[in-house]
């Protein structure tokens, strides 16, 4: 029961990114807590399209600065995450260690929010057998610096409606390396959510077929335009 109330209490303070994609784990399997950390196959780095999240979530009046701060943003990190070719390893140290101020705030320039920080540690993170929490977070912005984003979803400044299979496509195009074995893009019921990359312990692009085979089936899928930034 303590530990169940630690786990509630930091999906509570994990910040608007992660209450949004709540109900998306890294793959619909089993989810093993409490697993030895280090112990995992693969990684899968999470890119989330944040106008979705924001679109979606201004429907529920999000004053997050995710959404409503001086900063658009575009993909970021939603997380990178310990995976098995058959389910996933969460929450592996309750609790987490603690995560230095330093440390959150080192992550900000890719993803969101601390709130996220703190709990892509608590949950993936701990998963990691990384000698510490600066290790980790090193590993995100390693996994994070192999993936060039396509060029035309850099700037997008009007609704860009798109399939499934062209996201995938423009990906691999920008990434040698990568195929479409290794690459799953997420939906909800019109928008693209995420992007998945499936990527090896050695931070190589690797097939994930799990991950891949729980792709988003929609024929089409819009991509809202980042906000304008605020000088």
């Amino acid at each position: 029961m303590l530990a169940w109330s630690r786990r509630a209490a930091a999906w509570l303070a994990a910040g608007p990114l992660f209450l949004g994609l709540a109900a998306t784990p890294p793959a619909h399997a089993q989810a093993r807590p409490g697993a030895t950390p280090g112990e995992f196959d693969f990684y899968v780095l999470a890119l989330s399209w944040s106008p979705s999240f924001c679109e979606a979530t201004s429907e529920r009046t999000s004053r997050s600065m995710q959404c409503a701060g001086d900063r658009p943003f575009h993909f970021v990190v939603h997380g990178l995450w310990p995976q098995f070719h058959r389910g996933f390893p969460e929450y592996c140290q309750v609790p987490a260690p603690a995560l230095e101020n330093r440390t959150v705030s080192s992550m900000l320039d890719i993803m969101p929010a601390p709130g996220l920080v703190r709990h892509q540690w608590s949950k993936h993170g701990t998963c990691s057998g990384a000698r510490s929490a600066g290790a980790y977070f090193e590993q995100v912005r390693q996994a994070r610096a192999k993936v060039r984003i396509p060029a035309q979803f850099e700037s997008i400044a009007e609704p860009l409606t798109v399939t499934p299979d062209e996201v995938e496509e423009a990906f691999v195009r920008a990434n040698p390396g990568l195929t479409r074995e290794m690459i799953a893009v997420q939906c909800d019921q019109r928008r693209l959510r995420e992007v998945r990359i499936c990527i090896g312990r050695d931070m190589n692009f690797t097939a994930c077929e799990e991950i891949d085979r729980r792709a988003c089936r929609r024929d089409r899928l819009v991509m809202p335009p980042a906000r304008p930034g605020r000088s």
